[in-house]
């Protein structure tokens, strides 16, 4: 990954220091994502180094363009997320896990000089993104919605084959 998102854990000194970021689709293009389509992200952390402890506090905002998944249009969406993690340094312990309200734990081999900041910021970002991702009613592009029916989730256009069958059951609920 690019050294411009990495925190030199070797030169930290005591106390706190902080790193900040610009994020655009070339980032994301290099982790081989082509869902997000354009980016405009900050990303800011802050390293509070004390004896051999470093916590690692991290917060992402910004927006991101995706596909609609209804309308295929181009659809803009707000990333906000904070972390909050520590770094160990050695091996990986069978019980390491955060419990609630607690930092999570990055565990690092003891001759690394130097956090890669890219991947956490990649990580929470798309982690921030909604499953399903729609504009607000009525956003979606007309043109497209013509073809697929009334544009409404769920709802059925004049034409589909389904329509004819729209009153049978309360026809047969009045026999």
């Amino acid at each position: 990954m690019d050294v411009r998102y990495m925190i030199p854990l070797n030169g930290l000194k005591e106390g706190a220091a902080e790193f900040r970021w610009h994020v655009g689709k070339e980032f994301f293009k290099e982790f081989g994502n082509e869902e997000i389509k354009d980016a405009d992200i900050s990303a800011w952390a802050e390293a509070v180094k004390s004896g051999k402890y470093i916590g690692i506090d991290c917060r992402i905002s910004g927006k991101v363009t995706v596909e609609c998944d209804r309308c295929l249009g181009d659809l803009e969406l707000p990333v906000e997320t904070e972390r909050k993690f520590s770094i160990k340094f050695g091996e990986a312990e069978e019980s390491a896990g955060a419990e609630e309200g607690e930092r999570e734990t990055v565990i690092l081999p003891e001759n690394d000089t130097e956090l890669d900041m890219g991947q956490i910021i990649y990580d929470y970002t798309c982690l921030s993104l909604p499953m399903q991702r729609v504009h607000p009613e009525g956003g979606c592009d007309p043109e497209t919605l013509k073809y697929l029916g009334s544009g409404k989730p769920g709802g059925q256009s004049a034409d589909s084959p389904f329509s004819s069958l729209k009153g049978l059951l309360n026809e047969n609920n009045k026999k």
